[in-house]
């Protein structure tokens, strides 16, 4: 009898290891939230999945947008979309407690530390690989820190340059970062904030460091930091990061859009999933129960289960469809103690008191295609 061995579908480059790539979302392909250019914001996720701006004391504006790469930039970088970060308000001056960047919080776990090993003597170094292109030649900066030591609240930062050779060009970056001291200590156990990539903006002097160090200071950059906010006309175009272990970089891992829409979900979900704009604006989202004659209780559920307990938003307009009858939500409020990881709850409220107690009932978008519930459970 003949045996062959199948290797896993979405192995993509290099390695033969299914998800090497600690980001999540590294090349912008999932966009939950929008696809169009939104302003950043302080600690805000607006645009491509897993990735937040963090901002303060900073008097430049500057908007994210997820954008598709020309056939002939596909060809070079290996990827369809990209991130734009692009300057819409100057700031000449420089804050000396100011930070300005794109960051991806990377989740703590038993897999991450055993990857990395931090603390012990066989901590492993990582290796950073992107495609990056700005109209901003000269020195960039970015950053890798974790939380870790014996006491689990201790943050440790490790700042790191490279260099635009050609304005407006893809140019593919590798830095390897090294492990750090093993008085450091471990990563954090559990679901919490493990690691975090900072893609640098503008950080003010309180909080640089010298590049190519570990350091337990406030250290989101190293002094060679450029001011992104000098001029509106100033971009940066970045895709493809990977961070793996070891100190050689292998090709971006392609994993399929299904699965890296399940990754990200973890984190963020919507219903309906139906396409803004669709045209038909009565989609159905949860089902749920009469508590009350002016109330119900709906649950929506979560799939796939999420990192925690999330929270619950809403945007738009809605209904309960009741024995034949639809009634507009007039109020929602998130039940906390009733939503789980994987099942949100809501009360809604309508006008009236025409809802029989204890009978079925939908919750479904009223006349309005663009109406969304959210669940969050970012870091």
């Amino acid at each position: 009898m003949t045996q062959t061995k199948v290797e896993a579908p979405f192995v993509e480059g290099g390695g033969g290891t299914n998800f090497k790539n600690l980001i999540i979302n590294g090349n912008f392909e999932v966009a939950q939230r929008s696809t169009s250019a939104v302003a950043a914001g302080n600690g805000t996720f607006t645009t491509v999945d897993r990735w937040k701006t963090f901002t303060g004391n900073l008097g430049g504006a500057y908007t994210t947008q997820q954008k598709t790469n020309s056939l002939a930039d596909q060809a070079t970088t290996g990827q369809e979309n990209y991130l734009e970060i692009k300057c819409t308000t100057t700031d000449s001056s420089v804050h000396a407690q100011a930070y300005s960047m794109v960051r991806q919080h990377v989740e703590a776990s038993s897999y991450l530390q055993s990857k990395l090993r931090y603390g012990t003597s066989d901590a492993q170094k990582l290796t950073l690989s992107f495609w990056f292109k700005s109209n901003l030649t000269g020195t960039h900066s970015m950053s890798w820190y974790y939380n870790g030591s014996t006491d689990g609240n201790t943050t440790y930062y490790y700042p790191f340059n490279f260099t635009v050779s050609s304005a407006d060009t893809w140019e593919k970056k590798v830095i390897t970062i090294p492990a750090p001291p093993t008085s450091y200590g471990s990563i954090n156990a559990g679901n919490a904030t493990g690691g975090l990539l900072n893609i640098n903006l503008q950080i003010g002097a309180d909080y640089q460091d010298p590049a190519g160090s570990w350091t337990g200071n406030v250290a989101y950059a190293s002094e060679d930091v450029p001011n992104f906010f000098t001029s509106t006309n100033n971009n940066i175009l970045i895709t493809a990061i990977q961070l793996e272990v070891g100190d050689d970089a292998s090709d971006f891992e392609n994993i399929p859009h299904d699965v890296q829409l399940e990754r990200c979900k973890r984190y963020f979900q919507m219903y309906p999933r139906v396409e803004k704009g669709s045209s038909y604006d009565y989609t159905a989202v949860g089902v749920g129960y009469g508590d009350s004659t002016s109330e119900g209780i709906v649950l929506v559920h979560l799939n796939p289960t999420m990192r925690a307990k999330p929270t619950g938003t809403n945007s738009g307009s809605f209904r309960i469809h009741h024995k034949n009858t639809a009634h507009a939500v007039s109020g929602f409020t998130f039940n906390t103690s009733l939503t789980s990881s994987d099942g949100l709850a809501i009360v809604c409220a309508i006008g009236s008191t025409d809802i029989t107690q204890g009978h079925g009932l939908l919750l479904e978008q009223n006349n309005d295609g663009d109406a969304r519930l959210f669940a969050d459970a970012e870091l």
